[in-house]
């Protein structure tokens, strides 16, 4: 289908609305008034329909013009951001970038900065790819992300340190346990004990990798922190859960455990780029604002 109008028509007639005149218009696109008079003209005879009045010295809309305007701004700032997104993919942007985050972090860390990112940059897609364990490593030796938020730094790889997230053993607030002021070890040894899956462990590559406390007489393996604290919830047993995490959720039903010679411990997170020198400059930029945003919350703490 053949369209009868063009951008620069629509283009014309929404400067003409802003400027309130041919004349003011003309200056903003840098054409003579005669021009853009000419320009409507023909819009207007190929559409079928009046689109201005002039009053007086001023160029108004009419009702049809003002309705069908509202429509074609859309469609001017649509062809805009193609401009942009095209003058960023010249300068070597990539389409789509990979961001690995380590199940500790903390998500408002990385979606807060990527909410400044997308508004700078509406050219690059993104992937968030969750990790723990042997995954958050692999997603780094085998550059299987642009990005990676890590815990400890991979051996080889530059790291830079992001924040610190606190892990707090919990128990649901109907256990017998949460009414004590301080638990034993071997009080919670006889608890069954909710850890979360490795998830780069494959049986016939690799040995899975556990970390922390896990002496409890059984274990419940579960995919994420959203299971474990359903699990936790339902009174099925105890669970070292990101303290951020605890926060967010609902109170009433989880208590954080006092255990003795073990009330919490601290996981560092750090940003490493896998691909080093061939890293693009959209996951560069993002990362730039990552590093920025963490170099602002330690300042506020």
């Amino acid at each position: 289908m053949r369209l009868k109008s063009t951008l620069d028509q629509w283009l014309t007639l929404y400067e003409i609305d802003r400027a309130g005149s041919f004349q003011a218009a003309a200056i903003v696109l840098n054409k003579s008034h005669t021009t853009l008079i000419y320009s409507v003209k023909k819009l207007e005879s190929q559409l079928g329909i009046t689109l201005i009045e002039v009053k007086g010295r001023r160029a108004v809309l009419t009702e049809d013009g003002k309705s069908l305007l509202r429509r074609a701004t859309t469609m001017l700032e649509q062809a805009r951001e193609l401009e942009n997104i095209s003058k960023q993919l010249s300068k070597g942007f990539e389409s789509e970038i990979t961001i690995a985050v380590d199940h500790l972090c903390d998500l408002a860390w990385l979606y807060k900065p990527m909410e400044q990112y997308v508004n700078i940059n509406g050219a690059t897609s993104v992937q968030v790819v969750e990790t723990s364990l042997t995954k958050t490593t692999d997603m780094v030796i085998n550059e299987r992300a642009d990005i990676s938020i890590i815990n400890l730094p991979v051996t080889n790889y530059s790291a830079e340190a992001f924040g610190v997230i606190t892990m707090v053993p919990i128990v649901a607030a109907t256990h017998p346990l949460a009414l004590k002021n301080i638990v034993s070890l071997t009080e919670i040894s006889t608890l069954p004990q909710i850890v979360i899956r490795d998830l780069g462990y494959e049986p016939t590559k690799k040995h899975q990798q556990d970390v922390g406390w896990l002496k409890s007489r059984q274990r419940i393996t579960v995919d994420n922190f959203t299971h474990a604290f359903q699990a936790v919830e339902q009174g099925v047993g105890f669970c070292r859960i990101p303290e951020h995490m605890v926060r967010d959720r609902n109170k009433t039903q989880v208590v954080v455990l006092e255990v003795e010679h073990a009330q919490k411990y601290q996981v560092p997170m750090h940003l490493t780029l896998p691909k080093g020198a061939k890293t693009g400059p959209a996951a560069k930029a993002f990362y730039d604002i990552l590093l920025q945003s963490a170099s602002h919350r330690r300042k506020q703490y």
